[in-house]
């Protein structure tokens, strides 16, 4: 048997996909399954963009840019100006989703055996995308009894070493829907430069800010220009996950020159994909605040019913459409996988993500799930009241 790369051997195995195969199962029994595992959101993108695919008289689909179109970057450029943020075309590079951008900046920044601080929990594929560039994450531990900010300035700074080379997050946040505030986003700014490494910011969810505490942007700080990367998409603000389409920006000249070449790798972004977005940034501010209001009212539903099941805590986020909820159960993962192998309420269940993945550290979050709010405030009641009558069935289960 030919030998695999100890690399890919090594790849962790997705947390909110590993449990597919189980959901699988319980569809072809006929069992509907209600998904809180996975971020996809079920509102309709604008027409606009669905109408620039649908509509287009391309007789072939010719490779372009591989930085993606000037009109696409040119429009990005004028949105970025809406939420205060000063960049150029030249600053953007467009790539095949966020997971891309992320990709590739872990390789221009790292080299292998490297080290990335990632407070934690964190989205999950992070481990997956740094263990393909063989860059080690270094966590630092959130804390759920305070919503998960940011942690201390000095148990940061322990975890910096001469192998440092970037602090990652995502704001607001994917697991724990936590905002960092501009207090928080400007210290760390200030550590990045001081120890001259790297501050990279996944803010795809921009948007989505449910509390009091407006998103504030890694680029804005004046002083940290060469030291900040901002990863973005268009795949949860315009329901367009499946287009694929994200992009990494910095005003870090050499580090967007480095990004270039291996944008050239994979030779241009999709084209119907980019049409697509493109045409997304056009769609009335009224279709942004209409969704936005929608996860807003299905947060609050969600949270009210959780709150009302006996041993279970909630977190409350601040933003995105995610959060973190303690169970009154010794492993969440197994739970998650009963409820799909042994248990059905009327014929239907829920898929969750057990949250030990969205840890690096071991040993953590074995009693978490991590919820998505992105299905209707009806089924999300439902799946409340399922995810009761789960956990009472289940203490019998494991007795």
């Amino acid at each position: 048997m030919p030998q695999l790369s100890k690399k890919g051997i090594d790849l962790p195995t997705s947390p909110i996909r590993k449990l597919v195969v189980y959901s699988d199962q319980a569809k072809a029994k006929g069992i509907e399954v209600l998904h809180l595992n996975i971020g996809q959101p079920d509102i309709a993108a604008p027409k606009e963009a669905i109408a620039a695919v649908k509509n287009s008289d391309l007789d072939l689909l010719p490779y372009g840019p591989s930085q993606g179109t000037l009109t696409y970057r040119e429009k990005l450029v004028t949105y970025y100006s809406k939420h205060g943020i000063d960049v150029s075309s030249e600053d953007i590079i467009v790539t095949t989703g966020a997971s891309e951008a992320l990709t590739f900046a872990l390789n221009v920044i790292c080299d292998a055996g490297d080290e990335i601080i990632i407070p934690e929990p964190f989205y999950a594929n992070y481990n997956g995308f740094a263990s393909a560039a063989s860059v080690r994450v270094v966590p630092v531990i959130s804390e759920f009894h305070s919503q998960f900010e940011l942690p201390s300035l000095e148990n940061i700074n322990k975890k910096i070493t001469s192998k440092t080379r970037a602090i990652l997050l995502c704001n607001p946040s994917n697991p724990t829907g936590y905002v960092y505030s501009k207090q928080e986003i400007d210290t760390l700014c200030e550590l990045a430069v001081k120890h001259d490494i790297f501050l990279i910011v996944d803010e795809v969810y921009r948007e989505f800010i449910h509390g009091n505490e407006p998103h504030y942007s890694v680029l804005i700080n004046p002083i940290a220009a060469d030291h900040t990367v901002m990863i973005d998409s268009v795949s949860k603000r315009y329901s367009l996950c499946g287009a694929r389409v994200g992009c990494i920006v910095s005003k870090n000249k050499k580090l967007i020159q480095n990004v270039l070449k291996f944008a050239h790798l994979r030779l241009s972004p999709p084209t119907f994909a980019l049409m697509a977005s493109e045409a997304a940034l056009s769609a009335p501010d009224s279709y942004l605040k209409e969704v936005v209001k929608e996860y807003g009212q299905r947060r609050n539903v969600l949270i009210e019913q959780l709150e009302k099941i006996p041993n279970v805590e909630v977190s409350h986020p601040m933003g995105a459409f995610y959060c973190i909820v303690k169970l009154p159960v010794a492993d969440a993962e197994d739970f998650s996988k009963f409820l799909l192998t042994d248990f059905n309420l009327d014929q239907q269940t829920v898929m969750l993500a057990p949250a030990k993945g969205f840890y690096s550290t071991p040993n953590v979050g074995l009693n978490e799930v991590r919820i998505a709010f992105i299905l209707s405030q009806d089924k999300l009641i439902r799946a409340a009241t399922i995810l009761e009558k789960a956990l009472e069935a289940y203490k019998n289960f494991v007795s």
